[in-house]
């Protein structure tokens, strides 16, 4: 039940508000003066404050610092611009004049508390994405990492397209979101969309949108996810995904910030940075005539390339430390540490999966142990890895080259759930990639 706090000189006044408010619901307390309502009560315990603006004593106007950020309505009997606008200024949530009709104020405090909600709400959900993804924290004290860390605060405050490239799970959306919130467009929308995870018959939906009508199906308008992303940021993860079709008219896109819905023949205008990810080499696709020239020279003003975790040296301990206390608190149970030995076994593990792998194998491993010390066995982590790294000669092999290794030397022991933990993957993915670079599981022969 909503509580609301009246601060009304006047008794007859006073006590009508309280038993208007009370017959619909509300909980209510009353003072008579400024002094009396901070003397009495608590007012962070109240939804809304209902103040008079001339009180004995001190005015209603100074408890909208004090209730902070509890909002304040004042209420007057000497309405008048200067008045409400001053009330304003100074934080009010709205103002209304006396005498009020009692719909009119009841209709204005279930408006001001459903707004004072949704600011709660949007708060908790940027306190809770600033934890999940603390772009103004990224951990790693790494040469490679700062490298990175330096590479953003230079393209941040640009309108430079950013190709992120790096292995699978090592945070890719983490440092376009980075980006993001150290750039004038912080406060405008980040839209992420997983290329790779949109059925091929409707990227161009999704993207663009699409008008009533303009197919089968399509019974409402929709706005595409690029347009939902006007004036702010669009990452485009796994974009060597996207058909050549659509990198055409993404192409547009960057060039003249335009873009059609499917069905329309109207243009609309849009503002809108993109930042592209992809763990494939694209240069090697667009000599093979399968991803755009003209759309990766876009993309790739700026490259930036994400270490793989088996290269952030000591970084490994900072991350395990984070991520341990990350999931204990979301878990709710005791901060865990970890047993003798373990660390020195996860750093001679290869991390296929990155960032993702680690973090994947520490909740399962704070689910899973009884007491609280972690072990290597409890993550799921091998003393030996199944997969050692490509010697020094296979070096420059490229992210197919070691995605083709890594599945044909392992998949006799190993089974496909496994193959995908282990190279930070889904299943789904895993057979994808299987079937576009021809490798059948065991026991199955290719058509011929």
């Amino acid at each position: 039940m909503n509580r609301i706090l009246i601060v009304e000189d006047e008794q007859v006044i006073r006590d009508a508000v309280s038993k208007l408010l009370r017959r619909n619901g509300y909980e209510t307390c009353a003072a008579a003066s400024v002094e009396e309502a901070l003397e009495t009560q608590d007012l962070t315990d109240f939804h809304l404050l209902i103040v008079d603006i001339r009180l004995p004593g001190k005015p209603g106007t100074d408890l909208i610092a004090l209730a902070n950020p509890v909002p304040v309505l004042i209420m007057t009997s000497y309405a008048s611009v200067s008045s409400a606008v001053e009330a304003m200024k100074q934080g009010a949530a709205d103002y209304i004049a006396k005498p009020f009709d009692h719909e009119e104020l009841l209709l204005l405090i279930r408006q001001i508390l459903r707004q004072h909600r949704h600011e709660r709400a949007r708060q908790a959900l940027e306190q809770d994405m600033e934890e999940t993804w603390p772009t103004t924290g990224m951990i790693g004290e790494s040469p490679a990492m700062q490298e990175v860390f330096h590479s953003i605060r230079k393209v941040a405050p640009t309108t430079a397209g950013v190709l992120i490239l790096g292995e699978s799970g090592t945070g890719k959306e983490l440092v376009a979101r980075a980006i993001h919130a150290q750039s004038p467009r912080r406060d405008a929308p980040f839209v992420a969309v997983n290329c790779a995870a949109i059925p091929e018959n409707l990227v161009e939906s999704e993207l663009f949108g699409h008008v009533k009508g303009a197919y089968t199906g399509a019974e409402q308008a929709r706005t595409g996810l690029i347009q939902s992303a006007d004036g702010g940021t669009l990452f485009l993860d796994e974009i060597a995904e996207l058909p050549l079709s659509i990198q055409a008219r993404l192409l547009r896109v960057l060039q003249d910030g335009e873009l059609r819905r499917v069905g329309s023949e109207k243009t609309l205008r849009v503002d809108v940075r993109i930042l592209a990810a992809t763990n494939r080499d694209l240069q090697q696709m667009v000599n093979q005539g399968d991803f755009r020239s003209d759309l990766f020279f876009r993309l790739q003003v700026v490259e930036l390339r994400i270490p793989p975790l088996r290269e952030r040296g000591g970084d490994l301990a900072l991350l395990v430390k984070h991520l341990l206390q990350k999931t204990c608190k979301r878990l709710n149970r005791p901060c865990m540490g970890l047993a003798d030995g373990t660390l020195e076994s996860l750093r001679s593990y290869h991390w296929p999966g990155n960032i993702r792998e680690l973090e994947n194998a520490i909740e399962r491993a704070a689910i899973l142990s009884d007491g609280e010390l972690v072990t290597a066995e409890a993550m799921g982590i091998p003393l030996k890895s199944p997969s050692t790294p490509p010697e020094a000669s296979d070096s420059n092999l490229s992210l197919e080259d070691y995605f083709i290794q890594f599945v044909t030397q392992n998949q006799e022991h190993m089974t496909e759930t496994e193959l995908a933990r282990q190279l930070g993957i889904s299943r789904k993915t895993l057979w994808q990639k299987r079937q576009r670079l021809g490798i059948p599981r065991p026991g199955q022969q290719e058509l011929g």
